[in-house]
């Protein structure tokens, strides 16, 4: 991964951007909260303007047509006492002031584009110190931003966060008092209980990634409990190895089925569905922007033949893909009809060559 991230400039990042964004609203996803911190040229180097490749990936969802909330990423450390990688200066601000002032930046720049959030994201309990913590956290409730973190994520993350603070992560988020309403946890894979009651009190958002926390075997979230709670979901990948927001949603409650062997154990269709919809919404920002956002179903695909009002959302939820996937309408304007999106062949085929292009260049290194 550090080897392609040294390799990206402004365009091939573009590229693969708009592709993956094509991807996303093929998949019948209309809004994404990018999780973004490759800043700087290779070696750190801030480019002339600060926020460029920020601005790269707001202009790549726009061509496309899909919402963003592009959430600036805070990332200061290796870890305690670990120098950086080779790659990873790209995604380090040396003063906290630099990355809020970008913060600033690009809420003016796109205060009033239709489409358009900016957030605020802390990579991680072991890529930030807690005094970045607490001043970032009051800057994102000062200015009511959306604030994401990666949080309790690993069991490594675990136990360097124990070493450096004597307690986990989402209970040092709790204890700073940084938890709030506008709070998404990324991933909450390893809590314990008082953890997982701190979430639900606060109304906090727990961003479930299922096939990338599976691909990586990182464990799951005990999204019952969770649920039990308080806690609110919404879903995302964190990858691009599988861009499937249906089964995002159901493994919600399909893997909590597998953990504790017994059905209906975490969340129902209807639940599942707005974790996927209007919550997801929410957690970035947009509840309030997105009246004319559509997205239309095949009824004559394979998995939703028969299908009854009654049980119209367990069989989306449960049984529908991608595939299914007919129409995708963001504020009003039709980005994909057919189940393709209306650039699809040149945005494939450029990003094609850039990909290969990068391939080679990482290989060679």
């Amino acid at each position: 991964m550090y080897a392609l991230a040294c390799k990206l400039d402004p365009d091939s990042l573009y590229d693969l951007a708009r592709f993956a964004y094509a991807e996303l609203a093929m998949s019948g996803v209309t809004a994404i909260g990018e999780f973004h911190y490759v800043h700087h040229q290779p070696g750190g180097r801030p480019y002339d303007n600060r926020t460029e490749l920020s601005e790269v990936m707001i202009r790549a969802a726009q061509d496309v047509g899909i919402r963003i909330c592009l959430q600036r990423v805070l990332y200061q450390r290796a870890g305690v006492g670990l120098p950086l990688e080779t790659g990873q200066e790209r995604f380090c601000d040396k003063r906290l002031e630099d990355g809020l002032a970008d913060v600033e930046m690009l809420r003016s720049r796109y205060e009033n584009t239709p489409g358009v959030t900016i957030g605020l994201a802390l990579h991680s309990v072991r890529a930030l110190s807690l005094d970045w913590i607490r001043e970032a956290s009051s800057y994102a409730k000062r200015m009511r931003l959306p604030l994401h973190m990666h949080l309790s994520e690993q069991q490594r993350e675990l136990r360097e966060c124990k070493q450096e603070h004597g307690t986990t992560p989402v209970a040092l988020m709790n204890d700073n008092g940084i938890l709030d309403e506008h709070f998404v946890a990324v991933h909450a894979t390893h809590l314990d209980p008082a953890e997982v009651a701190a979430l639900g009190a606060s109304n906090a958002f727990v961003c479930v990634c299922r096939t990338t926390e599976r691909d990586l075997g990182d464990g799951h979230c005990d999204a019952r409990a969770l649920r039990e709670a308080g806690a609110r979901f919404c879903t995302g990948i964190d990858s691009h190895a599988l861009c499937d927001p249906f089964e995002e949603a159901r493994a919600i409650e399909l893997d909590q089925r597998t953990a504790d062997q017994g059905r209906m154990r975490a969340a129902n269709a209807t639940q599942l569905l707005a974790a996927a919809t209007a919550e997801g919404y929410e957690s970035l920002g947009m509840f309030k922007t997105c009246e004319k956002d559509e997205v239309r179903l095949r009824a004559d695909d394979a998995a939703l033949v028969g299908a009854t009002d009654a049980h119209l959302d367990d069989v989306v939820i449960f049984g529908a893909s991608p595939r299914a996937v007919d129409s995708v309408c963001v504020g009003g304007t039709q980005i994909v009809q057919q189940g393709q999106h209306r650039d699809y062949q040149a945005i494939r085929e450029r990003y094609e060559r850039t990909f290969q292009s990068l391939l080679e260049q990482a290989r060679i290194q």
